[in-house]
């Protein structure tokens, strides 16, 4: 029984110690004092060396080449878009509310700031977002457009300016 169990733990550890000296150049064996195989990578007086084999090696049925893995660079070409209100369009509210909103390619990353401008002149502070509301604007034609900045303060985009028409209930009595 004893001889059994050795003979396990032997097995166990010639199979761990292939497993881990396969790729080394030599690999020794002898019995210690108490008589249990000792493996190791450097020689002593009475260890006679293994021949270990090559350790066979698996390559994988997957082609991995076709895998996007490489961080993206963003692209510093920014284009800025006004999405709402479409050009020539006609808003319709009492209050002279109107919502503006843009679009920012490629994306808007931190550090970049907007600037909406309403007939040629700054409306409100630069902002980290691409949406505005404006309030008690005029009857009338007006032009919007926006203006992209870096965060040096450096305009790197402007979109193309973007005309509507407000339209509010009159004050004005008919007779």
């Amino acid at each position: 029984m004893i001889y059994i169990a050795r003979f396990c733990i032997i097995f166990v550890l010639l199979t761990q110690a292939y497993s881990v000296f396969a790729t080394s150049a030599k690999v020794y064996v002898w019995r210690n004092e108490q008589g249990v195989l000792v493996f190791s990578d450097s020689a002593k007086p009475g260890a006679e060396e293994i021949d270990v084999k090559e350790a066979s090696t698996i390559k994988s049925s997957i082609d991995t080449s076709i895998l996007d893995i490489k961080p993206k660079v963003i692209d510093n070409h920014y284009q800025v878009e006004i999405i709402q209100p479409a050009n020539q369009a006609t808003v319709r509210d009492n209050n002279g509310s109107v919502y503006v909103s843009g679009r920012i390619k490629p994306i808007f990353k931190r550090g970049l700031r907007i600037q909406l401008y309403l007939d040629d002149k700054p409306y409100a502070k630069p902002q980290t977002h691409s949406m505005f509301a404006l309030r008690n604007v005029d009857r009338g034609e007006h032009q919007i457009k926006m203006s992209l900045f870096d965060d040096k303060g450096k305009v790197i985009a402007t979109s193309s300016p973007v005309t509507f028409y407000m339209h509010r209930a009159s004050v004005n009595k008919v007779n």
